[in-house]
């Protein structure tokens, strides 16, 4: 019979305290000792590694694949996947999982707290103050009641971000060509992304990153807005063309905008999204709570256990 051989297990981007102890006491893992490593360092361990947990600071593509002749599982720390590549994965016999679910709340969240601090200049009046200023007629802002909300990408994080809305009594339209309808009174399906961008006050992205998305919020869309509304980007960044958002905001097609995605991460020190004063930015906090943090540990922990001591491939994720 053949002797059982522990799977070295390699943590990227971090772990919560507590859920890596437990991943460490797992008498049949092999775990590499730090929970967050700079890419160099993942590098040297991949020859040896049986499986990974990543978050977005990590990319899977060839050339890691190329590095980890012994790979078998790739565990994505959140829900989206674009930072692996899953058709060389599964050539290679890589499986794929992510933890669904874990991140919605604190995702969701977020786009309420941009919708919040764009529409009061909340972020940019704290600076001021930090700076001994007190500029209280600059930044006069706008109330979130009452609005029209347009949510495009119905799916279970829009989901929540409709139900978060509720107290502030918004009219909420939402697109999804995957979702018929919603089950909140004060929620209604738009026919097209068109309508959402020319009728609503507040736009939120809630869509995933694929073929059929990707840079599909474009100046065309842009050029729909009204001039009073703003956006709101929590999802994937990707999904909208970058240097079309910084004309519109320049051009005064849009009032301003909320981003904590951009089409590369880290984004660039030299991007012009940093230059843009009616745009605010955060650096892909959207899952970075401790309770999400909590969740998509012990997910992933489970995950693992499940694959390697049990055969059972949890939440697979297919090219």
């Amino acid at each position: 019979m053949e002797a059982f051989v522990k799977p070295f297990i390699v943590v990227c981007d971090g772990m919560d305290a507590d859920v890596f102890a437990s991943l460490q006491a797992v008498s049949e893992f092999d775990v590499h000792p730090k929970a967050k490593l700079t890419q160099d360092e993942i590098k040297e361990l991949l020859p040896k590694a049986s499986a990974l947990v990543i978050r977005s600071a990590t990319k899977v593509q060839e050339e890691y694949l190329e590095l980890a002749p012994n790979l078998k599982y790739v565990i994505r720390a959140g829900a989206g996947t674009d930072n692996i590549d899953k058709v060389k994965c599964g050539e290679r016999g890589v499986k794929v999982s992510n933890t669904p679910g874990a991140n919605n709340n604190s995702a969701a969240e977020h786009a309420v707290a941009l919708m919040m601090t764009v529409l009061r200049h909340t972020a940019a009046a704290d600076a001021t103050m930090k700076n001994g200023g007190w500029d209280k007629s600059k930044y006069t802002g706008n109330e979130l009641t009452n609005k029209k909300v347009g949510i495009v990408g119905f799916g279970q994080i829009g989901k929540i971000v409709a139900k978060r809305l509720q107290g502030f009594e918004p009219e909420v339209k939402f697109f999804d060509p995957f979702c018929e309808s919603s089950d909140l009174a004060y929620v209604s399906k738009a026919q097209s992304v068109e309508e959402i961008f020319e009728t609503c006050d507040i736009i939120t992205l809630h869509t995933p990153l694929m073929e059929e998305t990707k840079g599909m919020i474009n100046k065309d869309l842009f050029n729909k807005m009204q001039s009073h509304a703003i956006l709101v980007n929590a999802s994937r960044g990707g999904i909208v063309n970058e240097e079309d958002l910084v004309s519109a905001l320049k051009e005064g097609k849009l009032k301003a905008a909320g981003f904590d995605v951009f089409a590369t991460e880290p984004l660039e020190e030299d991007s012009p999204l940093r230059q843009i004063p009616n745009l605010v930015l955060t650096p892909h906090l959207g899952a970075a709570t401790d309770e999400a943090q909590l969740r998509v540990g012990e997910m992933a922990v489970n995950q693992l256990k499940e694959y390697f001591l049990n055969d059972n491939l949890l939440h697979e994720v297919k090219a």
